[in-house]
């Protein structure tokens, strides 16, 4: 007979009821992580097996909700949070919505009001803020008081656009990059230096109540016909920082070359650098030989070296403050905005061919499985014996060497991919999530015009260093906190129950199925990605599926990292592009003794301010990046207005169905009033829209054919005309599931809302 599970034992000490814990909770925002609460009660051993059910019924009643790893009373707000200041109140004090909030869940947003400090900085009307939120009139109440911790945005009541200059020469108007927002006059007086086709910022101005508002050039950025000026526009309208400070600089040109203090002299090992061919910085470099241990046989000592950025850029410094500021560097199809100036990131600290450089590394043993045995970590001074592009090292794997990768093969390259295939071994047993979705990549030409799109080929070279970079962040997690040293996780937590039950109506109506959320591992996603490969659902599955995770942020509190299937994990490998890679090279100067540089005194709450900034930061890149992609890509298909393409559906909602472009990868929109002339019904489990009278369903992954109506290359929107597809479905939808129809207007102007582009890869 099976073994029975035994029971939980009873209680050793008075368990709080439900309504005690959830008031404890409501009244203690920052206190409610299971091992705070059960500190809170008293609650040892086999109680807290009693605690985490409880917490679990009260999740699922909708009672609370977890975010991190603390539980709070659904539509609250986190102890600290990123708002906006939108207004003031009858008062004079300023009124502030947060960033994140699902009103569509949670209603309309809480009232926050943001209390005057001293000490703290001055913010105002429109200024991104992060802050430290407090509740006000007991635990049911919907109205918080905040305190301003940070300003890290720019003011909104700068508008970003294109000056048009009045051919009468009086002035002229501004076009908006926002298509939201509307056009305004400027009078010849307030429009200083701009020229006609200027990228410009303009403050408004009071109007009266009829005409166009009125606005005053306040800074003028370049023409727009002028190299680089596409990513100008998102660089401004995200407000990325892209100028140094002058005091940042000093200290950057003023930095010596590191000597040996404190550190191991490892120029001997032959540590090289694979990275893409037009990398300019290189902050990662690796080695790996057969392990000589006899009781270790056919595993491997894997080795990685990052650049020691830590040395240069020490915690409260003009260049540590302007990297948390910029929070990692962003990356546009024609430039670069660091997070550290070039002598830093491009000089001192890439691991340049030939070169004494410091940096900070790991030693990894792996077994024959490609489990990881042990580790350790050492500050040294390395000397790179070769550079290779991605694209170098794959043929010289596939036995086809140039030459400058012939004179490594036997001794470093055949020894690096042995290694790798080994890790294969432990990464297939882990089975973290593999989503199949390529990735295109925009070429320009010598004008910074988008010359052709590709989607790279994914080489072994490329898993290869990814695997290796994974391990060695896990590492850097588990030193840290076998030494007690408080750090910056990478977390990623489960897919929410609501993308779940979405997703697994979704899968329904393929004939496939979801394992309930409290057994959830990738492998089961993985499990149904395999069941759809190769057949026409491959790519609709990849995408659904894709779209359901969560969002990979940072935190100083560890839930584990859903999609790599890994308990604990932190970014260590890219300290000179992001700076929760700097946090945690500090961290382990300090835990572990390695001399200066290192992290210092820094409480949790300091961490979980930084965190929430990094995050803001990395999503504020992401978005300015996407948009610039869709800008350019607009700007290339402007003169091909009224042709026609071949594309596919990659969303639906209740306003028109979104598509993606073969050949280019361009995503547009169709409005629901071009789809044909009768009502449409939106199909949220089918992920479809369906014609009323005729049936025809228009359904995510679905090929068509699609006319080009409208290009905007300022707001970087496209706008089509469905030509050919379609599907007859047997029923409309069951009226359960069914959204809004939609009556036909046949001269509707409705056009792509701002941000149509999807991120194709989920951050790791």
């Amino acid at each position: 007979m099976p073994k029975q599970k035994k029971a939980p034992a009873p209680p050793t000490s008075p368990l709080p009821d439900q309504e005690t814990l959830l008031k404890f909770i409501q009244e203690n925002p920052d206190r409610a992580g299971k091992r705070e609460l059960a500190r809170a009660f008293g609650l040892k051993g086999g109680d807290r097996i009693w605690l985490k059910q409880m917490l679990k019924d009260l999740e699922n009643d909708g009672l609370v909700e977890k975010r991190g790893r603390r539980f709070q009373e659904p539509g609250s707000l986190p102890p600290v949070t990123v708002l906006n200041i939108t207004t003031r109140d009858r008062d004079g004090d300023l009124l502030a919505k947060p960033i994140e909030w699902e009103e569509a869940i949670h209603g309309k947003p809480p009232t926050i009001t943001v209390l005057r400090s001293k000490k703290g900085p001055v913010a105002g009307i429109g200024d991104r803020v992060l802050a430290r939120t407090n509740r006000v009139g007991g635990a049911k109440s919907a109205r918080y008081t905040a305190r301003v911790m940070k300003i890290i945005g720019k003011s909104e009541r700068t508008i970003l656009g294109v000056f048009r200059a009045d051919k009468s020469g009086d002035g002229g108007r501004l076009e908006p990059v926002d298509r939201r927002q509307d056009e305004l006059t400027i009078a010849s007086a307030d429009a200083g230096e701009a020229k006609d086709g200027d990228l410009v910022e303009v403050e408004a101005r009071t109007s009266g109540r009829y005409g166009l508002k009125r606005a005053a050039v306040s800074n003028v950025l370049g023409s727009m016909n002028s190299e680089k000026a596409v990513s100008m526009i998102a660089i401004h309208a995200h407000g990325i920082p892209h100028i140094f400070p002058e005091e940042a600089l000093r200290e950057a040109e003023a930095a010596k070359e590191a000597d040996f203090s404190n550190r191991e002299d490892w120029r001997d090992l032959p540590l090289i650098t694979i990275d893409p061919a037009t990398a300019k910085d290189h902050d990662d470099a690796v080695c790996a030989v057969p392990d000589d241990d006899p009781k270790n046989e056919s595993g491997f000592v894997v080795t990685v070296a990052i650049a020691d950025v830590s040395h240069y850029v020490r915690p409260g410094s003009a260049l540590d403050r302007e990297a948390l500021k910029r929070g990692n560097s962003v990356y546009f199809p024609d430039r670069v905005v660091p997070m550290l100036p070039e002598r830093i990131s491009n000089e001192l600290c890439s691991l340049k061919e030939g070169v004494d450089r410091p940096a900070l590394a790991v030693v990894m043993r792996f077994s024959a499985k490609g489990q990881k045995i042990s580790h350790s970590f050492h500050r040294i001074m390395m000397r790179n014996p070769v550079r290779l592009a991605y694209e170098e090292a794959q043929a010289a794997f596939d036995g086809q060497p140039n030459e400058r990768a012939a004179p490594f093969v036997e001794q470093v390259l055949e020894p690096l991919l042995a290694a790798y295939h080994c890790l294969n071994k432990g990464r297939a047993a882990r089975s973290p999530l593999e989503l199949e979705l390529p990735e295109r990549r925009i070429v320009l030409n010598d004008n910074d015009e988008v010359d052709r799109v590709i989607v790279p080929p994914r080489l072994a070279a490329h898993r290869l260093i990814e695997d290796f970079m994974i391990q060695a962040n896990v590492a850097a997690a588990e030193t840290l906190e076998r030494k007690k040293q408080d750090l910056i996780y990478r977390i990623h937590d489960a897919p929410s129950l609501q993308k779940l039950e979405s997703l697994r109506d979704f899968l329904k109506t393929l004939d496939l199925s979801l394992v309930r959320p409290g057994n959830l591992r990738p492998e089961h996603f993985n499990g149904i990605l395999r069941g759809v490969d190769g057949t026409p659902h491959e790519e609709l599955v990849n995408q659904v599926i894709l779209r359901s995770q969560s969002q990979a942020e940072y935190s100083p509190e560890n839930i584990g990292h859903f999609g790599l299937h890994l308990a604990r994990y932190a970014h260590f490998t890219s300290p000179i592009r992001r700076y929760a890679d700097l946090i945690v090279h500090r961290a382990l100067v300090s835990a572990l003794g390695l001399g200066p540089g290192g992290l210092g005194k820094m409480d949790r709450d300091t961490l979980d301010g930084i965190s929430q900034e990094i995050s803001d930061s990395e999503r504020r890149a992401a978005s300015a990046e996407r948009d610039t992609v869709d800008r350019l890509i607009a700007q290339h298909l402007a003169d091909k207005v009224g042709a026609e393409f071949a594309a596919r559906i990659n969303g639906v909602s209740k306003s028109g169905v979104f598509v993606t472009l073969h050949d280019t990868g361009a995503d547009g929109f169709i409005p629901i009033s071009q789809l044909g002339e009768e009502y449409f019904i939106f199909d949220e489990a089918t992920r479809s829209v369906v014609g009323e009278q005729t049936r025809t369903a228009h359904r995510v992954g679905d090929d068509v054919v699609v006319k080009l109506v409208e290009a905007l290359p300022l707001a970087g929107a496209l706008r089509f005309e469905l030509i050919s597809g379609g599907k007859t479905v047997a029923k409309l939808p069951d009226r359960s599931r069914r959204g809004k129809s939609f009556r036909d207007r046949r001269n509707s102007r409705s056009g792509p809302p701002r941000g149509t582009r999807k991120s194709r890869k989920k951050k790791r």
